[in-house]
């Protein structure tokens, strides 16, 4: 692909720059150069971080120089690889809707003109695309809200907000995945971790991947919560095209 720019980063990384704009299409060829990447286990290769339209290829430069890495590199980055054949995983995700783990619910609903059942109905109706992982560990950027829910972030952040509070903010919806301040509307909140520095994968999903939201009643969530705590909650996760 001759839209693509390989560069050094620094003295220790390599940025892949694709299409700069942002899209399904553009975020599913990043992550089949990073599974094409990982298949050929590169002596050096720290880290990968996908972006909307990037690839940030960290390495140890005492292993692997800047000239062998961006060779090996710049021939995978311009395949023309085949997006479609990248099969999507989709974490569905439990969600407790409105109460105290979703005090906002009734904003976004008064926001939108809409009840807050068709609120909840809109918002767990569809698959997310998480473009990028960040800002907090396992916070995902997730794309594909609809516009008929979007809301404005509040107008003063509050000072915490819980580890699972699912929200929305501006065209964005996504998890808080620790607890922290934050300026989204609350709809919900999750048992599920999205991040836990002591499980052997402390981020559940990368970029690329999907998140469903599935809503679930305050006694399931009570559950789910248990199972999550004892170790032996099993997360559905499916294959789509």
């Amino acid at each position: 692909m001759n839209n693509i720019r390989v560069t050094a980063e620094g003295d220790s990384s390599l940025l892949v720059e694709f299409e700069q704009k942002i899209s399904p299409e553009v975020n599913r060829r990043i992550a089949a150069v990073v599974k094409l990447i990982r298949q050929q286990q590169i002596e050096g290769i720290v880290d990968m971080i996908p972006t909307y339209c990037s690839l940030l290829i960290s390495y140890n430069p005492l292993v692997i120089s800047y000239r062998e890495i961006h060779e090996r590199i710049s021939p995978i980055a311009r395949m023309d690889t085949k997006v479609e054949s990248v099969r999507k995983r989709i974490f569905e995700i439990p969600v407790l809707y409105g109460g105290e783990g979703g005090p906002d619910l009734p904003a976004i609903a008064s926001h939108a003109g809409l009840s807050e059942e068709e609120v909840i109905a809109i918002h767990s109706g569809r698959d997310y695309l998480i473009y990028m992982l960040g800002f907090l560990p396992g916070f995902t950027y997730l794309g594909g809200l609809d516009e008929r829910i979007h809301t404005p972030r509040l107008p003063n952040p509050r000072v915490r907000i819980p580890a699972g509070s699912v929200g929305i903010g501006g065209s964005q919806t996504g998890i808080y995945p620790v607890d922290s301040p934050g300026g989204w509307q609350l709809m919900g909140i999750t048992p599920v971790r999205t991040y836990d520095p002591g499980r052997e994968k402390p981020i559940l999903v990368e970029a690329g991947d999907y998140i469903r939201f599935r809503p679930v009643s305050a006694p399931e969530y009570e559950e789910i919560r248990g199972a999550v705590s004892e170790g032996s909650y099993q997360l559905t996760v499916r294959e789509g095209d």
